[in-house]
């Protein structure tokens, strides 16, 4: 399944609230390059994993008074971002799975992207930081991401020591899923892949 650049497959969202201001530009047939600022390091580290393993170009400036928010809102915009990137989601292979070791830790991330936002997260971190981001907001993060997005994301993280191998052992994989899952298949023939014709959301 060899990527097709039949149309340009990308999408710029900006969204501003008295708590943040986000933009973010995408483009699915991309080859991984990133320029990502949201005000944490750790959290624009983690975020290049997604550019870089899924070939995605990307570009993310994010400001805000508190962490919360800015991870919450980028998560927002950039799953607002694939959604309309996917357009009416022809021709895509839509589900895609990717498991990846990080010495002591390994991470399974699968994903289809149904027209429904659903997440189902099992990780668990001992330390409340990694670096300047709060742990907690992983979870919050790729929740509110495969909501936006309109996507089942299932996450799991049976194995690891150390917290920072852990989680970018979880991007990574997050990257390689939606890699597989946005792929165009010749197959298809440009075809809905459903059964419905349609993929909705």
């Amino acid at each position: 399944m060899a990527r097709q650049s039949v149309k340009k497959r990308t999408a710029t969202i900006t969204r501003e609230t008295g708590e943040t201001k986000i933009s973010v530009a995408l483009s699915l047939d991309g080859r991984g390059k990133f320029e990502i600022k949201t005000g944490s390091k750790m959290f624009d580290h983690m975020l290049t994993h997604i550019a870089q393993h899924g070939l995605f170009d990307i570009k993310i400036k994010a400001s805000g008074w508190d962490q919360h928010h800015v991870v919450e809102d980028v998560a927002i915009a950039l799953g607002q971002a694939l959604k309309k990137a996917l357009g009416d989601k022809k021709g895509i292979a839509r589900m895609g799975h990717a498991i990846v070791p990080m010495d002591d830790a390994l991470a399974t991330v699968a994903v289809d992207i149904s027209g429904r936002g659903y997440a189902v997260i099992d990780a668990s971190f001992k330390r409340k930081k990694i670096g300047d981001l709060e742990t907690d907001l992983v979870r919050h993060f790729l929740e509110t991401f495969a909501q936006e997005a309109k996507l089942n994301l299932h996450v799991n993280v049976p194995s690891g020591i150390d917290d920072h191998h852990k989680v970018e052992a979880l991007f990574k994989a997050l990257g390689r899923a939606l890699d597989s899952a946005t792929k165009i298949d010749a197959r298809l023939a440009g075809r809905v892949p459903s059964t419905k014709g349609v993929i909705e959301g």
